[in-house]
């Protein structure tokens, strides 16, 4: 039987699909904050404050301050994030936090997620939230198995493969982040510094942090993906 035309409709759609799926996206319009909102528990008291996340330049720039975070409107999930980033003066902390979910679920500040970190000579950290993940060497990386958590007082923090991976403070970092079921890997600059299995979250949205230092984004762009880089 030969092939109709309807058929070869279907694969021309098929095929679509899969490359639409694909695409890359931009988070951010350079212009505005749309598609974002924010979380700022000092403003839930003092609304007067200054906002923490504001767009300059045509970049997304986290102040730090107040502390509190950005988050996406929509959730993702089986992605790759490209975060290109510099801190612009004393360099600190932020956070790009994957899966996030339920606000202030930790400290009445964090929303639940795992944090991928960004402070400066330890970016690729992961910080459990109120989410939890493995990685190889547990207890090299995490401490004693029996101060395990995720919640206040426990040992959240899951140490990265590698620190030092940033570029001299003042120049730009990329970053990327893929998450694929229950995996989430991170390079920073090209380098490994993190990966993941056995995540509790497979989904969720994106957050940014104001944890203290002012740090500017030229690109955060997402893309749909089937299988984890090498």
């Amino acid at each position: 039987m030969k092939p109709t035309f309807l058929y070869f409709i279907f694969l021309i759609s098929f095929s679509y699909s899969l490359v639409s799926k694909s695409k890359v996206q931009s988070l951010f319009n350079g212009e505005d904050l749309s598609g974002w909102s924010m979380d700022i528990p000092a403003h839930d008291k003092k609304p007067e404050l200054p906002k923490s996340f504001i767009v300059r330049n045509s970049m997304l720039v986290s102040l730090g301050k107040p502390s509190g975070h950005l988050l996406t409107d929509k959730e993702y999930e089986n992605y790759r994030l490209i975060a290109e980033y510099r801190f612009t003066g004393k360099p600190g902390n932020c956070g790009i936090l994957v899966h996030a979910s339920k606000l202030r679920n930790l400290y009445k500040m964090y929303p639940k997620s795992i944090e991928v970190q960004m402070n400066h000579t330890h970016a690729g950290d992961f910080w459990c939230i109120v989410e939890d993940i493995k990685v190889p060497d547990m207890v090299k990386r995490r401490g004693a198995k029996e101060k395990w958590g995720i919640t206040e007082g426990k040992a959240r923090r899951i140490l990265n493969l590698t620190d030092g991976s940033e570029n001299p403070v003042g120049d730009w970092n990329r970053m990327k982040i893929e998450c694929l079921k229950d995996e989430v890997k991170v390079w920073v600059n090209g380098e490994l510094v993190n990966h993941g299995h056995g995540c509790t979250a497979q989904k969720g949205k994106l957050s940014i942090q104001a944890e203290g230092s002012e740090v500017e984004f030229r690109r955060l762009d997402i893309m749909s993906i089937n299988k984890l880089s090498k």
